[in-house]
């Protein structure tokens, strides 16, 4: 059995798939929706309600909404549309989770009331610990993971 400290021991019990890496969070992570308005603030609102799939904390409050965007379109034939865009990032490539999770995100974008939705994954800058927001923190302390 290979040695590991108290705090992977707990961590790999609590969560077998993420991983929970040291770094540091680029200067404007993590991003929260402030000063969103419109039909960014409703998907900011809807995205705060799914949560991860291995512990009950938002996926924002995560750290992994890297951007939403709203662009006024037409469609073919030149009717305007909305197309919404959630830029996001995992908390590591493989996740098994990446299906659920990003359809869970594009079913959020439609419930804000947009025609089109897309989710597209990212993975710079790197996800890591420091860009959980401090109600994440909070939620992650009261699931039994100290951040």
């Amino acid at each position: 059995m290979p040695d590991m400290s108290t705090d992977d021991a707990s961590t790999e019990a609590a969560c077998g798939y993420t991983e929970y890496v040291d770094g540091e969070a680029p200067e404007d992570f993590p991003k929260t929706g402030e000063g969103a308005t419109g039909i960014e603030a409703d998907i900011w609102e809807t995205l705060y309600e799914i949560e991860d799939p291995e512990m009950p904390v938002s996926i924002v409050d995560l750290g992994l909404i890297y951007g939403v965007r709203v662009v006024e379109e037409e469609d073919e034939e030149g009717e305007p549309k909305t197309h919404g865009i959630v830029e996001m990032t995992l908390t590591y490539t493989g996740c098994p989770a990446r299906d659920y999770i990003t359809n869970d995100v594009k079913c959020a974008i439609l419930a804000s009331g947009v025609d089109e939705a897309s989710v597209r994954l990212r993975f710079t800058p790197e996800w890591n610990v420091n860009m959980v927001t401090e109600a994440g923190r909070e939620a992650l302390r009261d699931f039994g993971l100290g951040v």
